[in-house]
């Protein structure tokens, strides 16, 4: 956070100045700024350097510093991190066991995390990427009900992959 200009830092022929109480004082000097804002018993602080000409008010510094301390607290508390979880699955999977490992992605897609599903072709199985893309398109039917394909698959060297998505609620 940028900090601001106060008091005697503020070193300008002219600035315009603004009261307690939002209200315009007009424009003037630095020091007559200064002035005013000390028999208010407050801070002048320098608000927009970069306006023509440059606006000051006067306020409770202590008191504004912790207002914007408290903005950004609470602007990071709202963030909302996405997490991406892996899923790996292998060309000779079963039924089964893809079953399960879709209802295990279903879980992370309600939870609202996007799921990057991975197949490592390995010896033989190189020669037929059409294969893993298959399996590919059977996980993306079993999990439809919740996600939907972001990323379509993709041959990637050995790796296929293919990121899916929490169906989003606001249509």
């Amino acid at each position: 956070m940028k900090e601001s200009l106060k008091n005697e830092q503020i070193v300008l022929a002219e600035v315009r100045l603004i009261g307690p109480n939002s209200e315009q004082l007009g424009l003037m000097s630095s020091e007559k700024a200064l002035e005013i804002a000390e028999n208010y018993d407050l801070d002048l602080v320098l608000i927009a350097p970069d306006a023509k000409p440059p606006v000051c008010k006067i306020m409770d510094y202590g008191k504004f510093k912790f207002d914007e301390l408290k903005k950004l607290k609470d602007q990071r508390k709202k963030q909302k991190v996405e997490e991406v979880k892996e899923m790996r699955l292998s060309m000779t999977i079963d039924d089964h066991d893809l079953e399960i490992k879709a209802k295990q992605v279903c879980k992370f897609l309600k939870d609202g995390s996007k799921v990057k599903v991975r197949i490592m072709m390995k010896g033989r199985l190189q020669v037929r990427p059409q294969i893993g893309l298959e399996i590919m398109d059977r996980f993306a039917e079993l999990v439809s009900s919740v996600g939907q394909v972001e990323k379509k698959p993709v041959i990637e060297g050995r790796n296929i992959f293919m990121v899916l998505a929490p169906i989003s609620s606001k249509k």
